[in-house]
Formats: C-alpha cells, structure tokens, sequence
C-alpha cells in the first residue's frame, strides 16, 4: 500500500483513543480504552498519568496491529487533549509526584476566593481572558506545590515540570523527551498572559510557580519532536486542546464561525479574528489553534461543566439508563415536558454563571413525574445551557448566529439535536464525521506535513444533518423562561 495517513491522539476525560486517518478525513481505524476516574473527596476528581500514558501507547500500537498498515505510512501525529487537567512530574525520574488533577476538581475553590478577595480578578481577566476559578490549571498546580511532601522545595530547585495532558503525552511518547505544549492549552492555565503570548511573570509570583517548570509554548501546527513505533519515527506536527481542536476541524480559523461540542461537559467557540478582548459577562476569552507565520486568532468560549457526564450520572448514579444511546428513544416516547426542569450543577454552573457554590437539583416533580421525564429533563438541560451561552455571545459580539455546527458524543442524539435547534431558534448542523476534535488535530498535524491545505479542511468535513427548527415561538419562550427560573432557584444560597 502506498497511501498516505495521519493519526490523531485524542486523550479525554472519560477515554483515551487513537484515531487513524486517510487522506480524505475518513477514519480508517479506532483504538479506545477507557479512562479510570478517581473521587479521593467529595469534588475532587483526578486520574493516573501514569495509565493515561500506558493507554496511549496502547492504542496507538493498535491501529497498526489490528490493520496492515505500516508506520511508515504515518506522515504525522496530532494530539488533542483534556484540557486544564494538571500533570507534576519529577524531571529526574519522569514519575509523577500525584494524580492528575482533572479540569472538573474544586478542590482549589477556596483559594480561588482569597486570590479573588486579593483583588487579583481583574488582572486575570484582562491577561489571560480567564475568570479565577478552580476549573484552570494554576490553582490545581498551586494545589500540588503546597500540599505534596517536598513538593515546593522540588519546584525550587528546577527539579519538577509543570503539564497539560498534551504536555505529559508529548514529554513521554518523544525520543528526546520534549517538554512543550502550543498557544490553546497554555491559554487555559491562567498562567499565560494572552496579550504579550508569553508566560505572566506576575501570576506565576502569585501562584508560586518557579518557571522552570513550564513548558515552552510553541504553534499549534509545528514539531513537537518525534514517536518512534515498531523502529519508525513518526513526528508530532499537531497540537490542540480538545475545544479550539474542534472550531478548527469545522473550518473555524475565519472569524465568525461557532461551534458547540457535547462531550463530558459542553463547549461553544466563536473565532473573534486578532483581537484580544477580556469579558466581564461570565464569558472566557481564549487563544485559538495558532499556525505559523500568520496572526494569533482568538475565540470567545463559553464552558458548561456538565455535559454528556449528567447523562453518565444517569447511568452510573441513578442507574436509570443501562446506555447512553437509549435516551434518544426514551425523550421520544414521552410527551414534551411541562415544567420539568434538571439543573446538572454537580461541579457548579460554568458560563455565563460561574458559580461554584451552585448544586444540581431537580423542580417541578410532581406524582406524575418518572424516570423517562428525569432523562429527557436531563437531555433538554445540554440545549438549555448551550441556549445560555449563546445568548451571551450575542449580546457581547453584537451579532446574530445563522446556524449551530454541532459535534461531539452526544450530537448522535437526534432528540437533543432537534430540541437544540428548536431552543435556539436556529438551523443546527451535524457534520458527516461528528469526530471533529479528533479530525481537528489531524488537520493541524497533516497541513504541517503538507497532507493537506487550509482550504481543503471544509471541503473533508462535509454536512450529514441540519435540524431545522420547529417550535412555536410562545413555547419556546415560556420554556426557556422556565429554565432561568429554575437555575436562579439551584443558585440561591441557603
């Protein structure tokens, strides 16, 4: 076989996988193993590095054991990642001195409060286009530092290193041990000053995070160093954390494009060109998937925590549902809801709320009300929140959203998909290949090694179903009136 392919490694917060692709952006082959989540404490969530690295590796030797196809073949490698989630490692060993501290862990959110009742929250916003909360890296490395055994005194002394996932990946899978991440991921640490692209000297004094530990930040679609597999070396040309990964797999490196990925927890991007904007409407700025030799693009991003992980908790929790693909038939079977409301603030409320003292809750039960209202409740609550987000979107960038391009697990729900459109009021578009973080990093690694041009990117990902909307505009606005009330009722602190 002469053909060409590009593999993405997707590294998520529920799975680790290993994505191979041919030249038209068609998967060939999926490796997958699922990821072990650890609660030590109520709010805390954290994973091993150390089966996160034995995974990838596995995986990736999958694709080529379970195929005929030869590392050769490979012309590049592009990881995506969790973002957020906080990797400490010995330089010396290559051991990590604690779990990964994942991106949904609070435990950091006290300290939040006293970094907030320093008065730091309005250099955070207007340098690194993030709000001080305990869902960014800095506080969760804070964390580490000063409650590790000699964890502090490590940093001091420039023995420990400081990584995202992409970093910890990259660090383990190189020849020559790289220690590097690009512009997204560095974006989402609250330790990288958006504005200067460099490393804020004054938050990490704050943190008390000695340089040393961090990675250098290079573009998005560079080399990252080499992986070798079976004797051959394949080399890393692509980087993205998992968000601003998917805007680009859209085609979303022109200003103007949105997309919203159902994952774990929900994420809406719009590209806002090379101007860096800090919000004040609960809304993030961030630093876009960046290439080389043009100008840093920037999006608005607004981060719902609890995503396709309120429908894990139906499953896993609840125990209502023995899979996830069985919802979409359950919200089908059962009228639309009156005024069933699920507000899934297991980790707090994300954006445009930020409140990390918000609980989940569940209003207006009543004798009639069952399982099947509870899971389309919890269904109806991703479009919900999503609806909250664009809205302050809207308000921010003064503009009016033609259409909704949709990714991520959750986006096979045909029920959902409809219910988003009909929320929303606008057309949502489902591409042919919903793995778009996925297909995001390989179009990152494959333009670097000139498997493709920026222009073939909307031509690869192609429309499979737009939903268009179908809901009475006096129901729309007394369900979504619904729903605020609700969330106003789960934010009172009683």
């Amino acid at each position: 076989m002469n053909e060409d392919f590009i593999i993405a490694l997707d590294q998520g917060t529920t799975s680790t996988r290993s994505i191979l692709f041919d030249v038209e952006g068609n998967i060939v082959k999926i490796s997958q193993k699922k990821l072990t989540q650890y609660y030590p404490k109520s709010g805390w969530v954290e994973h091993d590095p150390l089966e996160i690295i034995q995974h990838q590796r596995e995986t990736l030797e999958n694709l080529f054991t379970e195929t005929d196809i030869h590392p050769n073949q490979v012309k590049a490698i592009g990881i995506t990642n969790q973002r957020e989630t906080t990797v400490v490692w010995d330089k010396n060993t290559g051991k990590p001195i604690y779990n990964a501290i994942v991106w949904l862990d609070n435990r950091s959110k006290s300290y939040c409060e006293e970094l907030k009742n320093k008065g730091l929250e309005n250099y955070v916003q207007e340098n690194t286009g993030l709000v001080i909360d305990a869902y960014f890296s800095a506080t969760k490395l804070h964390w580490i530092l000063n409650n590790v055994l000699g964890a502090k005194e490590k940093a001091a002394a420039g023995d420990l290193l400081f990584g995202t996932i992409d970093s910890w990946l990259i660090y383990n899978l190189t020849e020559d041990k790289k220690h590097v991440t690009d512009h997204s991921n560095a974006s989402r640490t609250m330790l990288y000053n958006c504005k200067e692209l460099q490393w804020d000297a004054h938050l990490l004094n704050q943190f008390g995070v000695p340089k040393s530990m961090l990675p250098v930040v290079q573009t998005s679609s560079s080399n990252f160093g080499n992986v070798v597999v079976k004797g051959v070396s394949i080399p890393i040309y692509g980087v993205g954390g998992d968000q601003q990964a998917a805007l680009f797999g859209h085609g979303g490196f022109k200003p103007g494009i949105a997309k919203n990925t159902y994952g774990t927890g929900c994420f809406m991007l719009l590209n806002t060109g090379e101007k860096f904007v800090s919000l004040k409407n609960g809304l993030l700025t961030t630093i876009a998937c960046s290439l080389p030799d043009e100008p840093i693009n920037y999006a608005l991003e607004g981060s719902i925590f609890i995503g396709g992980a309120s429908i894990q908790w139906l499953r896993n929790k609840l125990q209502i549902i023995n899979e996830a693909t069985e919802t979409e038939a359950i919200c089908n079977s059962i009228p639309p809801l009156e005024d069933v409301y699920v507000v899934p603030a297991f980790a707090g409320l994300g954006a445009p709320y930020w409140d990390a003292k918000a609980k989940g809750a569940i209003y207006g039960l009543t004798l009639d009300t069952g399982k099947a209202e509870i899971i389309k409740g919890t269904l109806d609550a991703l479009a919900y929140q999503t609806k909250d987000v664009l809205l302050a979107m809207q308000k921010e960038e003064g503009i009016e959203l033609k259409k909704l391009q949709v990714d991520g697990g959750a986006s096979a729900n045909n029920y959902l998909m409809q219910f988003q459109a009909d929320i929303l009021n606008v057309p949502v578009e489902k591409p042919k290949m919903i793995e778009v973080t996925a297909l995001g990093a390989a179009f990152l690694a494959g333009l670097k090694a000139g498997v493709w041009k920026k222009e073939d990117i909307n031509k690869l990902n192609k429309t499979e179903t737009t939903y268009l909307p179908n809901m009475d505009e006096e129901l729309r606005v007394k369900k979504y009136s619904g729903w605020l009330d609700a969330v106003e009722r789960t934010r009172v602190d009683y």
